[in-house]
């Protein structure tokens, strides 16, 4: 068993990597589609809105498999592990950004309209008085969406990317153990996800508080 479980968390450096990489990828994305939808471009805010359901609604696995055997330019193709950052950091942008919209919502419309009496622009109302108290709103559910986020790394074994689900796939198969096996990468998902659980449980009564 210590034998297998070693095997198998020689994928974890890179489960962890593939997270925090597509996460700060999605925080990106998801704030220019909230700045997006708030533009005073109709259009712009319309491809905003359709763009994040076409992430949103449509599975992970099946974008990947879109721009890794899909797409082609010429000799380029994408190897599996940027293929990998691209789909969970853009799908990622899109659940984010529509968090990111729900938090904007919940803060009481009195402080945009007191902002802009104060003679605050546009922009400075939005970075200086909405955006601070929505981005508090919206970090425990935020959190929350790190730990499926490393969940939904387990999706990019399938093209070949070396986390903590291909080596178990690898070791199963090989071994002849897959109970074995899989206990392992629970033990190993365990390691990487306790952390952002707890955190999670910790901002939870900040949110609650903000909501009040």
């Amino acid at each position: 068993m210590k034998e297998i479980l070693f095997a198998i968390i020689q994928g974890l450096p890179l489960t962890v990597l593939l997270t925090g990489v597509s996460f700060a990828l999605g925080i990106g994305v998801a704030l220019i589609l909230i700045l997006a939808q708030r533009t005073r471009i109709a259009p712009i805010g319309w491809i905003a809105r359709i763009l994040i359901d076409l992430l949103r609604g449509i599975p992970i696995l099946v974008w990947l498999f879109l721009l890794y055997f899909g797409v082609k330019i010429g000799t380029f193709v994408f190897d599996p592990l940027p293929a990998a950052l691209v789909v969970l950091g853009v799908t990622s942008g899109a659940h984010l950004a529509e968090t990111g919209r729900v938090a904007l919502e919940a803060v009481p419309p009195h402080q945009w309209e007191s902002a802009r009496a104060l003679g605050l622009s546009r922009s400075d109302t939005f970075w200086r008085v909405l955006a601070p108290q929505a981005a508090r709103i919206a970090l425990p559910s935020v959190t929350t969406f790190a730990l499926v986020l490393l969940k939904d790394t387990s999706i990019p074994s399938v093209i070949g990317v070396m986390d903590i689900s291909f080596h178990t796939t690898q070791v199963a198969r090989t071994t002849g153990s897959p109970l074995n096996a899989y206990l392992a990468a629970v033990v190993c998902y365990l390691i990487a996800s306790i952390p952002l659980a707890l955190v999670s449980r910790t901002l939870a009564p900040a949110r609650q508080e903000s909501e009040q």
